[in-house]
C-alpha cells in the first residue's frame, strides 16, 4: 500500500497559497497607488499636478519647477517594483528546487518554526519594505499653509531608509503657529554631497530607535570629509567604554596623559596612549609628531627658540594686552596651545578630526572644549566675535587655493575688528609662496610679526600675526 505524502502535500499547498497572498497584496498595493495619483488629480490633466510632475503647465507659458524632483519619484517606484519582482523569482525559484526534490521532501518534514522563520525573512519582510517605501513616496502639495507655496525636498525621493526620509521632511509648527524662528516649519539639513554617499549614509542612519548606536564615528567623519554635512542626527544611544573612569582634576588634566580606559580604542591602530608616541611608526596618524607627549607639549610657545617663525605667547597677548579672551584654535592636535593660553586666562575652542588618533577625545580629557568640525563647513560662530584665530599644522602648501579663500574669508567674519590671526608654522614650497602670502595679505590686515624661514631646500615656514581692520561702514 502506498504511504500517503501528507508532508510534501502540506509544504505544496503552503506555497500556492503563499503565492496567492503575494499576488493579491501585489494588486492591493497597485490598486492603491493608482488611486492616490487618481485622488491627486494626476489622470485628470490637472494643472498644477502638471506643473508639479513636468515641470510645465500644459498650453500656458513653460515655467520650470524646483520644489519636486520627478526623476526621485521615478527611481522610487522602480525601486519598489524591483522588489517585488525581486521577491516573486524567489518564491518562484524555491517552488522549483521543491519540484525537483521531491524524494527528499517526501522524507522530511519542516517543522512550524521553520515555516515561520521562512515566512519572517523571505516574504514578510521584503514585502514590508516594498510596501513602506511604496507608501514614502511623497506626492507634491499644490498649497502650503496659509499663504506660502509648499515646495517638496527633492532629496525625500532620493533615499530609502526611514530614518533620513522622517528627518528630512519638513517639520511643521503645531497648531499651524509661527516658531520663535518666524517660519512655519523647520527645515532639517543634510549636505547635497549625502546624495554621492547615498549608501554610506543609509548604513550610518540603520538603527533601532531608542538602541545602542553603532561604533561608528570612522563612517561618521568619512562622509563629513567628503561633504555630507553636517549629518543627521540620530536617535540612538552613543556608546562609551566600558570602564570609563573620572578624569582628572583641571589642575592636574591639562598636562597630564589621560586615563585610557576613557576611550574607545576598536577604530584605531593604537589601544593606548602610549603606543601614540611618536617613536612609534605604527601610531596610525603622521600629523602632529609628539602631540601625545605632554614634556615636549609643555615647551611649546613658552621657551625662546632659534627660529624667528616660533612666537611666544607672551608676546602675543602684550601686543593686545587684556583685550585677548575668547578664539579658536583651528589645526591638528591635542589642545595644548588651549591648555598653554588657559593658563593665561584666554579660552581657546580647539577645532579637531580624529585623523588616525583620539584627538578629540584627549582635548575633552584634558579639560578643554574640542569642535568636530571639518575644513568644508562653515564655522558655527556669529561675525565679530573671535579675539584670536590660531591655525597650525593643518592649514599648509597641500590645500587648494580656491578652497583656502573660503576659509580665510569665513575666518574673517568670525573675528572681530583688532582681532589677530595668528599663522603658526605654515609651510609650502618655494615656489608657491608668493601665491599664499597673497591669500593672506589680501584681507589688508595690519603686520604686527611676519617671519620667513626654511625647511628644507624646497619648502620654506611662514609664520605671521595680523590685526584685522574695523572696516567702519
Amino acid at each position: 500500500m502506498k504511504r500517503p505524502c501528507f508532508p510534501k502535500c502540506r509544504l505544496t499547498r503552503i506555497m500556492a497559497l503563499l503565492q496567492i497572498v503575494l499576488g493579491a497584496l501585489v494588486i492591493i498595493v497597485s490598486i492603491s497607488s493608482l488611486f492616490r495619483f487618481y485622488s491627486a488629480g494626476f489622470f485628470l490633466h490637472n494643472e498644477d499636478i502638471y506643473k508639479h510632475f513636468y515641470a510645465v503647465i500644459p498650453e500656458k507659458n513653460k515655467e520650470v519647477h524646483e520644489g519636486f524632483d520627478i526623476k526621485a519619484l521615478s527611481d522610487r517606484v522602480g525601486e519598489v517594483l524591483n522588489k517585488m519582482e525581486s521577491l516573486q523569482e524567489k518564491l518562484e525559484l524555491a517552488v522549483q528546487q521543491m519540484e525537483k526534490n521531491k524524494e527528499q521532501l517526501e522524507k522530511t518534514t519542516i517543522t512550524r518554526l521553520e515555516h515561520k522563520k521562512y515566512l519572517e525573512q523571505e516574504v514578510i519582510r521584503p514585502l514590508y519594505y516594498a510596501h513602506i517605501a511604496l507608501r514614502q513616496i511623497r506626492l507634491p502639495k499644490p498649497e502650503g499653509l496659509r499663504n506660502s507655496t509648499m515646495k517638496e525636498d527633492p532629496l525625500i525621493n532620493t533615499f530609502v531608509t526611514e530614518e533620513i526620509r522622517k528627518y528630512i521632511t519638513p517639520k511643521e509648527n503645531r497648531l499651524g503657529k509661527i516658531n520663535v524662528y518666524g517660519t512655519e516649519r523647520i527645515f532639517n539639513t543634510i549636505g547635497h554631497s549625502c546624495v554621492l554617499y547615498k549608501k554610506e549614509l543609509e548604513q550610518y542612519m540603520d538603527y533601532d530607535i531608542g538602541s545602542y548606536c553603532n561604533d561608528d564615528w570612522n563612517l561618521a567623519q568619512k562622509l563629513m570629509v567628503n561633504g555630507c554635512d553636517p549629518l543627521p542626527r540620530r536617535r540612538c544611544l552613543t556608546r562609551a567604554s566600558k570602564v570609563y573612569q573620572k578624569p582628572y582634576p583641571i589642575n592636574e588634566s591639562l598636562w597630564k596623559i589621560p586615563d585610557d580606559r576613557n576611550v574607545r580604542w576598536s577604530n584605531y591602530q593604537c589601544r593606548n596612549f602610549k603606543c601614540l608616541s611618536s617613536t612609534n611608526p605604527k601610531r596610525g596618524y603622521s600629523k602632529c609628531t609628539g602631540c601625545f607627549e605632554m614634556e615636549k607639549e609643555k615647551l611649546k610657545w613658552v621657551t625662546n627658540s632659534s627660529l624667528p617663525i616660533d612666537f611666544l605667547v607672551n608676546d602675543v597677548l602684550a601686543i593686545k594686552h587684556g583685550e585677548i579672551r575668547i578664539g579658536l584654535d583651528f589645526g591638528v592636535g591635542t589642545g595644548s596651545f588651549a591648555a598653554r593660553m588657559r593658563e593665561k586666562n584666554v579660552t581657546i575652542i580647539t577645532a579637531a578630526l580624529n585623523i588616525g588618533a583620539p584627538f578629540n577625545e584627549m582635548i575633552a580629557l584634558r579639560g578643554l572644549v574640542p569642535l568636530y568640525v571639518t575644513l568644508n563647513q562653515r564655522l558655527p560662530f556669529f561675525d565679530n566675535t573671535m579675539d584670536l584665530i590660531h591655525t597650525a599644522g593643518f592649514l599648509d602648501g597641500w590645500i587648494d587655493l580656491l578652497l583656502m579663500d573660503f576659509m580665510l574669508f569665513d575666518w574673517d567674519r568670525i573675528l572681530r575688528p583688532g582681532g589677530l590671526l595668528w599663522i603658526d608654522r605654515f609651510f609650502c614650497n618655494r615656489k608657491d609662496l608668493d601665491d599664499f602670502m597673497y591669500m593672506f595679505l589680501q584681507f589688508r590686515y595690519k603686520k604686527h610679526k611676519w617671519a620667513i624661514s626654511p625647511k628644507s631646500k624646497d619648502e620654506v615656514y611662514l609664520s605671521a600675526l595680523l590685526e584685522k581692520p574695523p572696516r567702519a561702514i
